[in-house]
């Protein structure tokens, strides 16, 4: 089992963005990923010693994302690293030329607990439409392959926005049809490429949470909602038999069991025993060191060449405040279930420039009163 972790003390996940140089040119990218690496990435001896701080802190699960971290040839000694720590490692290819059956097998012979591949649409004209590249969907289709024959747990990543809304029926079929073990479903944040899509209104959330709720409740994978953490305030509404003695009353809500699933199938990785958020529960290392709550909250409160991360994600005061429900602005600051929700504290940056406010998204009203 996951071990359990004290969000004062350690993320539960910390995500490093290993690159930002990715030969895809995906619609909603928060990087704008370019085709070249930058000189200043940080080294394959920095990151070894990132690892090693991230394994001292207590965190279990560590990702190595980008960009495409294909583009980093130190990729496999990373994952190794990082297993020899005792971490469970994942990370997420692009689907490129770079992405081939040797390359899976690697990964997989180098420690690799979990492989991330996106598919947005159940479709490959729509897919390869998002992602900027024809031939995107067919190769992530033959990735999945590849990862079943050398017994690497598959993990799927999808991208909610108003053009890929309508199909979130039709990708969840697929999914389980893939085999996965994880389903990462992403609401857009609008930032970087992302800026000009169309978000979904707050009252469509509700409507989408419904079906992934039904997804979750009879599907053998882990299903884990990103940046939409007022998934768990409606899952709590439906989960609990006495909802309507929580009205009126000033208090917490607990967070419902079935978003606890700390193990996926054949202990692959699983979700968080508490409400994970930005900078509470998780940390997210840029390219260049920089150390951001979430990759979709751009707002730096440190740099690990000059800072231990550790100082940074306990006792900086940007993290100590987003881990505070009583600092949230707004019906967030009200909401009796703050604790473990707290709407996404990235979209309210991207939306109204300021991290504590209410999560635009959500439509919920909450029994406190203001005070």
């Amino acid at each position: 089992m996951m071990p359990s972790v004290d969000f004062a003390k350690a993320p539960f996940l910390v995500i490093w963005e290993t690159t930002q140089a990715c030969d895809l040119a995906c619609s909603h990218c928060r990087a704008s990923a370019q085709p070249l690496r930058n000189p200043q990435e940080l080294s394959t001896k920095e990151g070894f010693a990132l690892l090693g701080e991230v394994a001292s802190m207590g965190t279990p699960v560590f990702i190595l994302s980008g960009g495409d971290p294909l583009k980093r040839p130190d990729l496999y000694d990373l994952v190794r690293e990082g297993k020899r720590l005792g971490l469970r490692m994942g990370t997420i290819p692009a689907a490129t030329p770079a992405l081939t059956e040797s390359v899976v097998r690697k990964l997989k012979e180098s420690g690799l607990d979990q492989m991330a591949l996106s598919i947005d649409y159940p479709r490959a004209d729509l897919h390869d439409g998002f992602r900027g590249v024809p031939g995107a969907f067919n190769k992530t289709m033959a990735a999945v392959e590849w990862a079943h024959q050398c017994n690497l747990p598959l993990q799927i990543n999808t991208t909610l926005w108003a053009g890929s809304a309508p199909y979130l029926s039709e990708m969840a079929t697929l999914v389980e049809s893939l085999r996965a073990v994880f389903w990462e479903v992403f609401f857009l944040v609008p930032m970087g490429r992302g800026e000009v899509l169309d978000g979904v209104a707050a009252q469509q959330c509700e409507d989408l949470f419904a079906i992934l709720y039904e997804v979750q409740k009879k599907s053998h994978f882990v299903v884990k909602i990103t940046e939409a953490p007022h998934y768990r305030r409606f899952v709590a509404q439906h989960e609990s038999a006495n909802v309507a003695q929580h009205r009126g009353h000033p208090r917490s809500v607990a967070m419902p069991d079935m978003l606890r699933r700390s193990e996926g199938p054949g202990h692959t990785v699983g979700l968080a025993p508490h409400g994970v958020n930005a900078g509470k529960g998780f940390a997210f290392v840029s390219h260049t060191g920089e150390v951001y709550p979430s990759g979709f909250l751009p707002v730096s409160a440190g740099n690990v060449r000059t800072q231990k991360l550790s100082a940074i994600y306990r006792d900086s005061e940007l993290f100590r405040t987003l881990r505070d429900p009583a600092a949230l602005h707004g019906r967030c600051g009200r909401c009796e279930y703050a604790d473990f929700c707290g709407g996404s504290r990235s979209r309210a940056y991207a939306m109204t420039g300021d991290y504590l406010a209410t999560d635009p998204w959500c439509n919920y009203q909450p029994a406190r009163s203001p005070a």
